[in-house]
């Protein structure tokens, strides 16, 4: 677990804890009793880096800045992986839709918009990847 030391709406003490492979943002009680957090509002959270921070520990940096660097030409998934995700819309065909990095659509099916859901990577294609559902989480 670490402590987000800053937050940009104000909210000292927010946290973020992992669990079932995957992470849960606090928010302090107070915020909500004070009214800087309405309950029943979405809010999109972004967790930054403090400048100066490096993505890797040290001892596991290298020179080469090429290898460090995603290949965008390709997917950025593959078959077999497993992923936690958030089911965000359905599809023309009624499967679940995420989206993973840069936007790359994952199709789920049988999921609701709104599950959490852990995912196997089953097919991957240039455009879109197909995933089963291993494990169905609740909030």
């Amino acid at each position: 677990m670490f402590l987000v030391k800053r937050c940009p709406v104000g909210i000292d003490g927010l946290e973020i804890e992992e669990q079932s492979q995957s992470y849960v943002v606090e928010v302090p009680k107070q915020e909500v009793d004070v009214g800087y957090v309405d309950p029943t509002e979405d809010y999109y959270v972004a967790v930054l880096k403090q400048p100066g921070e490096t993505s890797q520990p040290a001892s596991t940096q290298t020179s080469d800045d090429s290898s460090q660097q995603p290949d965008l030409d390709q997917p950025p998934v593959s078959t077999g992986e497993t992923r936690v995700v958030e089911i965000t819309e359905l599809g023309d065909q009624g499967d679940g839709l995420t989206r993973v990095e840069r936007g790359f659509v994952v199709i789920v099916p049988e999921t609701e918009v709104g599950e959490r859901v852990q995912i196997r990577i089953e097919t991957v294609h240039e455009t879109v990847a197909f995933g089963e559902v291993i494990e169905r989480y609740r909030y």
